[in-house]
């Protein structure tokens, strides 16, 4: 029996913040209004992918991943460990927190959330929240009940093509003009430390905050992650690793350019989460092939133990760890 990378259908999330960049970028049907994520590679129940082709296809990954374990390496961990997402920030999102798994498990009965960004496009002179000056827990507990916004965040600018890893415990957001393609745990726990005010058009309220558990779980004082990046050429492909163990314990993430036709491996797990963002070219993979283009997402399962690429593709693909 072959068997074939599974290809998913993205889940649409309208938020505030949204734009339409994901129909006029990636030429996704989406629902009208402001619709700030696709949940491209998701086994979370707030927006589960569902497989398009083969004999899972109908199936949500999430369902896939409990009753089909074989095609992710009989795993023991209970839920799909990572969600793959494209962000469109047509308005500054919330500065925010997220929890470990320690916390997010006791207060939120899911995955703490450690995530990271590529850079898919970003204006001139962006900026993103990155970090605080705060030195103690207590001096960050008055800055925020203060309103110090302007002494207490770091600003951090960033171009297209920059990649960005945020750790659980790092104070962040993403800014307007700012579209990323996010791997991140599968957790959907935000706590919200500031929203600038804003007043959401449905519900004519201000939206939540999360004062106390965003300074109960921010890393204090802020930190910076020393990251290692390493660039290969392989014939006229370029393969860049962002992020590998023991840097992050969660994920590893990489770009391949691909030019030529290239042979990959799974790395550090038994299957891969595969995003085109960029391009077109080929997939073969168990004898068979597949066009594959910008805005296609799939994962190579564990039966498959190699697969070529080729043609004209940007691509970030990731494991977990």
């Amino acid at each position: 029996m072959t068997t074939e990378p599974l290809f998913l259908e993205p889940y649409f999330q309208p938020k505030i913040w949204g734009g339409r960049k994901l129909e006029t970028v990636f030429d996704y049907q989406i629902p009208d209004g402001k619709i700030g994520e696709c949940w491209a590679i998701s086994a979370h129940p707030h927006g589960p992918s569902r497989i398009k082709n083969g004999p899972l296809a109908g199936m949500e990954l999430n369902e896939a991943y409990k009753s089909q374990p074989e095609y992710f390496g009989n795993p023991t961990q209970e839920v799909f460990p990572l969600l793959t997402k494209i962000l469109d920030a047509d308005a500054s999102l919330s500065v925010q927190v997220h929890p470990d798994d320690a916390y997010a498990e006791e207060h939120e009965h899911e995955l703490g959330k450690t995530e990271c960004w590529y850079v898919i496009q970003a204006d001139p002179d962006s900026y993103l929240i990155y970090g605080h000056h705060a030195k103690t827990r207590a001096e960050l507990a008055e800055m925020i009940d203060s309103g110090e916004w302007d002494h207490l965040l770091r600003k951090y600018p960033v171009k297209t093509g920059d990649f960005i890893y945020v750790p659980s415990g790092t104070i962040h957001a993403l800014n307007k003009g700012i579209m990323v393609l996010e791997t991140q745990q599968s957790s959907d726990t935000t706590y919200r430390l500031y929203d600038y005010d804003r007043v959401d058009e449905k519900t004519g309220q201000k939206r939540d905050l999360h004062l106390q558990q965003s300074i109960d779980v921010t890393t204090v004082p802020s930190t910076d992650p020393k990251l290692e990046i390493k660039t290969e050429q392989k014939g006229a492909s370029t393969f860049t690793s962002y992020i590998e163990p023991p840097v992050s314990p969660f994920f590893s993430v990489w770009q391949w350019r691909i030019k030529d036709e290239q042979e990959i491996t799974h790395q550090n797990a038994p299957y891969t989460l595969v995003s085109v963002i960029d391009g077109k070219g080929t997939l073969k993979a168990d004898g068979k092939e597949y066009s594959i283009s910008k805005s296609d997402h799939f994962i190579i399962p564990a039966q498959i133990k190699s697969w070529k690429l080729d043609g004209d593709l940007q691509i970030i693909a990731s494991e977990p760890n």
